[in-house]
């Protein structure tokens, strides 16, 4: 097991009582992360919620923002830009974007846990631009091109 970082967090004024960003078994790879506000998401809506707090994040990680399992097997609720990164130059707060993929209004209220967060290291990268690629032995197949098993016999 690695050796967890640490991520400063600042308290905004409408976050206080909120608890902090916690793993909730021992087992868990991602935080659950509450919201600060009450939000009524129509079908079809999207909204920034607010979490209440700011991070210092370290220099060589990203945050990354995934949906919670629970929220989008029973009421389709989602993030439409999993996984969100917040970048560790960033320090405004953290809004989670919410998107509901169901039928029915939902409410999200103070207090409910509605997202995901996964410290990550960040590999940078740089291009190096050449005439020809390597080959390999997919080559230029695109979308559906490795195929799909298939149980028919």
């Amino acid at each position: 097991m690695t050796r967890p970082i640490t991520i400063e967090l600042k308290r905004l004024p409408h976050g206080a009582d909120l608890p902090p960003p916690a793993y909730a078994t021992a087992g868990a790879a991602g935080m659950d992360v509450v919201s600060a506000e009450d939000v009524i998401l129509p079908p079809g809506g999207r909204h920034a919620v607010a979490t209440g707090f700011a991070m210092a994040i370290p220099d060589g990680y990203e945050i990354q923002v995934r949906p919670r399992s629970g929220l989008a097997l029973k009421n389709g609720i989602s993030l439409p830009n999993t996984p969100g990164t917040i970048d560790s130059d960033y320090r405004g707060e953290l809004k989670i974007i919410m998107i509901n993929l169901g039928e029915e209004a939902f409410a999200i209220k103070r207090g409910d846990r509605i997202a995901q967060l996964v410290a990550a290291p960040v590999q940078l990268a740089t291009f190096a631009e050449v005439a020809e690629l390597s080959d390999t032995e997919r080559g230029t197949g695109g979308f559906g091109s490795t195929g799909v098993k298939s149980g028919a016999s």
